[in-house]
């Protein structure tokens, strides 16, 4: 396999932006999948985009997308490597017009998470990471910052907590009640998409408990990211990492911190 260059990465993920807000600044129709979640044109057009030019540049590595019929687990248990994409994250956000919407692109290999790009087409900034090279922030042309590794944030006594605008559950709200009973001050935090881990992977906010159901192709991208910036994303049940090209693409409930 051609070593992937993540620069590669950063201006598909780049090209997709743009084709999202072509469409973002335009009155658009909003279609409903069968499991009731939104569609738009913009995150086909997006997708397209994606995986043209990852197949243009990679022809080798396969991929999973939120936006095609996906292989049977009998073929993609065979992939070593495999692309997890999601052209447009948080498409609620999107069809809100707040900003808060992201493109994701992650390369897989054996379930983990290697490299990573989430990008953020309204603010033209960057979040990516390569596995064992850091992660980093980049707006617009100018350079990229190296993302600090952080501390053991849970001895801190106040606690900046990050939850979806669109998704909270009761069980986020018993987790966070369960961290004041323990002593602990709370601030809470709310963002769209994949903008939750980055938050959290820059410092902004200390812990994301997402005790609702997501994708793969929702974290892969964003996992890499907070890994490579000194976070952990764990199985809320067997505080093991995700694991990502699984039979099932849905993941158990996790948390970031």
């Amino acid at each position: 396999m051609n070593k992937v260059d993540i620069k590669d990465i950063v201006e598909i993920s780049r090209l997709a932006g743009l084709e999202i807000l072509k469409i973002y600044k335009q009155d658009f129709e909003v279609f409903n999948k069968d499991d009731e979640s939104p569609l738009t044109m913009a995150d086909k057009n997006a997708n397209d985009i994606i995986i043209a030019k990852l197949q243009t540049l990679y022809p080798e590595i396969p991929y999973i997308s939120e936006e095609v019929k996906n292989l049977d687990y009998s073929e993609r248990k065979k992939w070593e490597y495999c692309w997890i994409i999601d052209p447009l994250d948080g498409t609620k956000e999107f069809v809100k017009k707040n900003g808060e919407f992201t493109v994701n692109i992650a390369l897989v290999k054996n379930g983990k998470p290697v490299l990573g790009v989430v990008y953020i087409p309204v603010e033209d900034t960057y979040f990516f990471a390569e596995e064992n090279k850091g992660a980093f922030k980049q707006i617009g042309n100018n350079e990229p910052v190296l993302l600090e590794k952080k501390a053991d944030v849970l001895n801190k006594q106040k606690l900046k907590v990050v939850a979806s605008r669109s998704h909270l559950s009761k069980e986020v709200e018993q987790y966070v009640e369960n961290l004041k009973t323990a002593g602990k001050e709370i601030e809470f935090v709310s963002a769209g998409s994949s903008l939750k881990f980055c938050l959290v992977a820059e410092g902004k906010a200390d812990i994301y408990p997402r005790l609702a159901p997501t994708m793969e192709w929702d974290t892969a991208a964003a996992h890499i990211v907070c890994t490579e910036a000194g976070i952990i994303v764990v199985d809320n049940e067997t505080k093991e990492e995700l694991k990502y090209n699984k039979e099932d693409l849905l993941n158990p409930y996790f948390i970031v911190k």
